[in-house]
């Protein structure tokens, strides 16, 4: 059994490989969304490799752990974790938004392995995290269930009928992580519509919190452990302090990069900025 330090290494190479194959992808389509895929980077990433319970040899596997990515233009990072995890050959990522792939530009259930729910609408993946927790509370299962928001998704009236129905339920086997990189298509966040404090409103809806650094793999991994094992009739929710477009020094905190291409060159300079993913 390796030591959280050990856990904690081997997690920040596997954030780099998924940070390259985000880019390397979206590059490759010409289309796709960067920004909010590499912030969300670290945290999927802990998720897939370390926490969830899961096996890619039985994607459908009814005892498994789900996981729904809420904020459904961010799959490239859920797309790149699934190929690294196993679930379908990493070659096929370059077929991101191509005619006919199975990587669509926002995931669809059914199409391909791993996928458990159809987002990109916002706020109704979060919705379905909250029915897929109720039904294992129903039917008595063990299995959790794992769900990322962005901040501005938070801006959407059916997040809050979703996390007031997960308390009512006192669904302690729901996680909602929020990916808070304070931007969004059309702005900083606060600009749009400031959902600040997030902790306490989440608090205020009857849910446990954590807030945490969403790039300090130490803080990510302790927890995401703290949540697996959380109980006590409350679901829990990590808020994670992120940078839009991580990893990629051009793209970090900049409004352009929520949904644009690399070009040639940029491509170039982020791969070469990310560095071990190339392994």
């Amino acid at each position: 059994m390796a030591s959280f330090e050990e856990r904690v290494a081997i997690l920040k190479e596997k954030a780099k490989q998924v940070r390259f194959n985000i880019v390397d992808m979206i590059h490759a389509a010409q289309s796709g969304h960067p920004g909010g895929s590499l912030s969300a980077a670290d945290i999927v990433t802990a998720l897939y490799f370390d926490v969830l319970k899961i096996d890619p040899n039985k994607p459908r596997d009814p005892e498994r752990d789900r996981f729904v990515l809420s904020k459904g233009h961010a799959c490239p990072v859920w797309y790149a974790s699934l190929a690294l995890r196993g679930y379908f050959p990493v070659a096929e990522l370059r077929s991101l938004r191509q005619f006919e792939t199975r990587l669509q530009g926002h995931p669809v259930s059914g199409k391909l392995p791993g996928i458990d729910a159809t987002t990109g609408s916002l706020g109704v993946g979060f919705s379905q995290a909250v029915g897929m927790a109720l039904e294992g509370r129903m039917l008595k299962k063990s299995y959790k269930v794992w769900a990322v928001l962005g901040d501005g998704e938070l801006q959407e009236g059916l997040v809050w009928e979703a996390a007031a129905s997960a308390a009512k339920y006192r669904l302690d086997n729901l996680t909602a992580m929020v990916d808070n990189n304070g931007l969004q298509n059309d702005g900083f966040s606060k600009d749009v519509m400031p959902m600040e404090p997030i902790d306490e409103k989440f608090r205020a809806f009857g849910w446990t919190v954590a807030c945490i650094d969403g790039h300090k793999m130490e803080e990510v991994l302790a927890a995401l452990e703290r949540a697996r094992a959380h109980a006590g009739g409350t679901p829990f929710c990590i808020v994670a302090k992120t940078v839009k477009g991580r990893g990629v020094s051009f793209m970090e905190n900049v409004r352009g990069w929520h949904g644009k291409p690399p070009s040639d060159a940029e491509y170039a300079q982020a791969v070469k900025e990310i560095g071990g993913g190339l392994k």
